[in-house]
């Protein structure tokens, strides 16, 4: 009778535990790649309503949205930093643009760009009476602002 204990593991307890941890992987990882994705779409929401306040405060000063009183476009005065979002970095996430230009009206367009194009709810919209929007189907405007 041998009385040797043994120590390790056997190949069906390792592969049992590679198999639990591939399972997990598969759930966690699409999960956190959607939570970072929600996380550069709020930063780009903030972002959207920077830029919506510096075209109230252009108005203000001169009494239109489109250009100013020496009559240069608007496009021309907006920051670079209210151009992208993130503001500041290497990788933008959003290409912000500021089109239905007129004497009254404007909107807000965030275009998805690089990882984040695969984002479920597509080009943000804000125009200038607030008025919140989307590009994706099959979602409320709640849903992605």
């Amino acid at each position: 009778m041998n009385n040797r204990k043994q120590f390790g593991y056997s190949l069906i307890e390792l592969l049992t535990v590679v198999a639990i941890v591939g399972i997990l992987a598969s759930i966690i990882v699409p999960s956190y790649q959607n939570s970072v994705r929600k996380a550069r779409r709020s930063d780009s929401q903030a972002v959207v309503l920077e830029l919506q306040q510096f075209m109230e405060r252009f108005y203000t000063q001169n009494g239109r949205y489109d250009q100013d009183r020496a009559g240069n476009p608007v496009t021309a005065s907006i920051p670079v930093l209210l151009q992208s979002s993130p503001k500041e970095g290497p990788v933008v996430h959003y290409n912000l643009a500021v089109g239905n230009l007129t004497e009254r009206t404007f909107t807000i367009t965030a275009t998805p760009a690089g990882d984040q194009a695969s984002d479920k709810c597509g080009n943000l919209t804000l125009t200038e009476a607030g008025t919140k929007g989307m590009s994706a189907t099959g979602l409320t405007v709640a849903q992605c602002w």
